[in-house]
């Protein structure tokens, strides 16, 4: 791996253990079977019937699917934001008076957030679909690669740091063309103790050369009450944990609830500079980690 490379201090022993109620493994084997099932059938048809699709219909489809997806699992969901981000129009950070939709039309959106889990990715599409950018590894994963390319991911080959600036360019013309882009800017799950990683300012350089707003969530997983703010251990999908692991402990924890915050859009200015712009953007997506319990933070 290069020295370069994104990398998290969490590790499955020490931040994916789960203390609250468990399933039977009866139902937790139905769960996973649903959730898998319910995955694949929508990665089959997807290539088949989105095409065919308005975008608003196949916005709608796609959002009605993922929540699916993570229903199946055995997962709440629980969306929060100001009443204007719920229905699809969240203000503008530095733009009063103003507002953009989250869920498209003109002119494309970054969308960035924290990274905890491999359940990120259709929470994350349960509220703001769009093309993912994902590591050039899944290019070559049998079946689930090729289907990712025609679902019109973008692929960074991680390890060629040459290759970024094609990539930042790739993103940029997806989002001068409308598209929004999914960005995880960690380049790593962490387990959500504590600030979680730096935002790495590649992708907010696309949104500024394509003068595209940024959009952050926050995402957090709980196993208590809405009161109790530590973070649920289970969904966390960190270091060298096999997926298998990360999917049977999902679907035996009772009791999960993920939870997505639609934070206020950041306008991208030539003017602020990537650094500064992914500064601000993680910022946003982590004010409130230092009220976390002292127990759940990294140190």
């Amino acid at each position: 791996m290069s020295h370069w490379l994104p990398a998290s201090p969490c590790t499955p022993a020490g931040c994916a253990g789960h203390g609250g109620p468990s399933r039977h493994p009866v139902p937790a084997a139905a769960l996973l079977l649903a959730g898998c099932a319910l995955t694949l059938a929508g990665a089959l048809c997807a290539p088949l019937v989105l095409p065919l699709l308005g975008r608003g219909p196949r916005e709608r489809l796609i959002r009605c699917w993922a929540y699916g997806v993570v229903r199946a699992f055995g997962v709440r969901v629980r969306v929060i934001g100001p009443p204007a981000a719920r229905s699809g129009r969240p203000a503008v950070r530095g733009a009063p008076g103003r507002s953009r939709a989250v869920y498209g039309g003109g002119r494309g959106v970054l969308v960035v957030a924290n990274h905890v889990s491999w359940l990120d990715i259709p929470l994350v599409a349960s509220v703001c679909p769009g093309r993912m950018l994902a590591k050039g590894d899944i290019r070559h994963w049998p079946l689930l690669g090729p289907l990712a390319a025609l679902g019109g991911t973008l692929f960074v080959e991680r390890e060629r740091l040459r290759a970024l600036p094609a990539t930042v360019r790739a993103v940029a013309s997806a989002l001068r063309g409308g598209s929004r882009v999914v960005v995880f800017p960690e380049g790593s799950t962490w387990c959500g103790r504590g600030p979680g990683g730096r935002f790495r300012p590649a992708a907010f350089q696309a949104a500024i050369d394509a003068g595209a707003a940024v959009q952050p969530l926050r995402i957090r997983y709980r196993a208590g009450p809405p009161e109790d703010r530590a973070p649920a251990g289970a969904a966390a999908f960190v270091g060298d944990d096999p997926l298998t692991a990360s999917l049977w402990r999902v679907v035996t924890a009772a009791g999960l609830t993920a939870e997505i915050r639609v934070l206020p859009q950041i306008p991208a200015d030539s003017r602020t500079g990537r650094r500064a712009l992914a500064r601000l953007a993680q910022s946003t997506v982590a004010s409130d980690s230092a009220n976390l319990p002292a127990a759940s933070v990294h140190h």
